[in-house]
């Protein structure tokens, strides 16, 4: 397992079976930066090239699985600076040969929604949240939910989300297409090793050509719609609403806001 060990304590990395288990292990939240979202990567692609690995399990330890970017101290300092080293690492993510299959617990908000919309396939309970919350903090959607997204669930399903700062829970996230497999409480982690066991079973060669035709052009797509992300959130980052959005989700209140 040398060949994925990661770089950052917040990433857990194990192999077995032909099927590597990612953890992010940042509870109970399990918020993202530029560092583990590199170490993910890194990861990643050390695991394509290990023969041993056949599929990827994308998990987080504790009550969710990830409330996405955490919006205090360097992100506060320097939200577009952060941002783009952030993106320039989750444009990476997209570059991984082998199926990714996340198991999402809890909750999956905004760039843990992107993080999400990333693996091939997710696994969910009835209770998951897929929080699309972008709207509702002044901001622009990111992590290339520009493209992913609508891939997934259609248009628009997709602009509905978005554009109302919407959630979807686990069985409305299973009948529009976001989540691949619906299990009871607790069986996500199980349900996404059997998926990835099964997915590691079928000839490797086959799996490999199979997927990249399915995804085929997707990095290049996300890496573009990352930087038109990135420069739509810069300028949105400083309004009065952003402002007011970030900090009423920091404060658990609802926003006010005013169009300035």
């Amino acid at each position: 397992m040398s060949a994925a060990r990661p770089t950052s304590s917040a990433l857990d990395v194990t192999l077995a079976d032909g099927v590597a288990v990612l953890e992010l292990r940042r509870p109970p939240a399990n918020y993202f930066d530029a560092e583990l979202i590199g170490a993910l990567v890194e990861a990643t692609h050390a695991l394509d090239d290990e023969p041993a690995c056949r599929a990827l399990v994308l998990c987080a330890q504790g009550k969710h699985f990830c409330a996405g970017a955490d919006f205090g101290g360097s992100f506060s300092e320097d939200k577009p600076g952060t941002a783009a080293r952030l993106y320039r690492e989750a444009a990476r993510l997209f570059e991984s040969r082998k199926p990714i299959v996340a198991a999402v617990q809890g909750a999956a908000v905004g760039g843990g929604l992107g993080l999400a919309c990333a693996a091939d396939f997710r696994v969910a309970d009835p209770a998951t949240r897929f929080v699309a919350n972008f709207a509702r903090l002044g901001i622009h959607q990111g992590f290339g939910l520009t493209v992913t997204l609508p891939e997934l669930i259609g248009k628009q399903a997709a602009a509905d989300l978005l554009l109302r700062g919407g959630t979807v829970r686990g069985e409305e996230a299973a009948r529009i297409g976001l989540v691949d497999r619906l299990v009871e409480p607790g069986a996500q982690r199980a349900a996404a090793i059997a998926l990835a066991t099964e997915i590691a079973g079928a000839a490797p060669r086959a799996v490999a050509s199979i997927r990249a035709t399915l995804r085929a052009g997707l990095a290049e797509r996300v890496r573009q719609a990352l930087e038109h992300e990135l420069a739509e959130q810069t300028k949105l980052w400083r309004t009065a609403d952003a402002a007011e959005g970030i900090a009423a989700g920091l404060e658990r209140r609802a926003p006010v806001f005013t169009g300035a």
